[in-house]
C-alpha cells in the first residue's frame, strides 16, 4: 500500500484522454483494470484530478502491483493511492520508469546482470505487455525479484 508516480502524459493511449469527469474518469480506469482480469475482487476506483484511488482485495502481491500499473500507465494519470489488501502478501516488486532507448533486455542487465533474464519482466508484466518489443518511454514496469 502506498502512492506511486507515474507519467501523466505517458501511456498506451487505450482509453484517449481522461475527461475530467470523475465519475466517468472513475468508471474507464475501473473498467481497463476489471477487463485484464487481474484477480482484484470488490475493485473501486476513484478518480480524483491526476491521482487514481484503488480499492479491493487482491488474490497476490503480483495481482495487486499489476493493478497498480495497469491505472498508473493511462494517460493523464499521475499517481495511484493504493489501498488494495493482498490476501498472501510477498516481497514488493521494484519498479522502472522505460526511457527512450531502453528495451527489456537492456533492462533485465541493469536489475538483473543477464540481459537473457528478459522474460522474467515480460511475464511479471502481463497482460499490459502482449510483445516484449513494445515498451515505451513513460511506461511503468514491474521488476520483480528473482526466484
Amino acid at each position: 500500500m502506498g502512492l506511486f508516480d507515474f507519467v501523466k502524459e505517458a501511456g498506451e493511449g487505450l482509453l484517449g484522454k481522461l475527461t475530467g469527469q470523475a465519475e466517468e474518469d472513475s468508471k474507464a480506469v475501473q473498467s481497463r483494470v476489471q477487463d485484464l482480469g487481474l484477480g482484484v475482487e470488490g475493485l473501486k476506483v476513484r478518480v480524483e484530478g491526476d491521482r487514481a484511488v484503488l480499492e479491493g482485495q487482491a488474490a497476490s502481491q503480483a495481482d495487486a502491483e499489476k493493478a497498480i500499473i495497469a491505472a498508473g500507465n493511462i494517460p493523464g494519470i499521475a499517481q495511484v493511492d493504493d489501498r488494495i489488501a493482498v490476501a498472501k502478501p510477498a516481497k514488493a516488486s521494484q519498479y522502472y520508469k522505460v526511457q527512450k532507448g531502453d528495451s527489456l533486455s537492456k533492462i533485465a542487465k541493469q536489475f538483473y546482470g543477464d540481459a537473457m533474464k528478459y522474460p522474467q519482466i515480460f511475464e511479471a508484466n502481463k497482460p499490459m505487455l502482449k510483445d516484449p518489443d513494445k515498451i515505451y518511454p513513460g511506461q511503468v514496469l514491474r521488476i520483480p525479484a528473482l526466484d
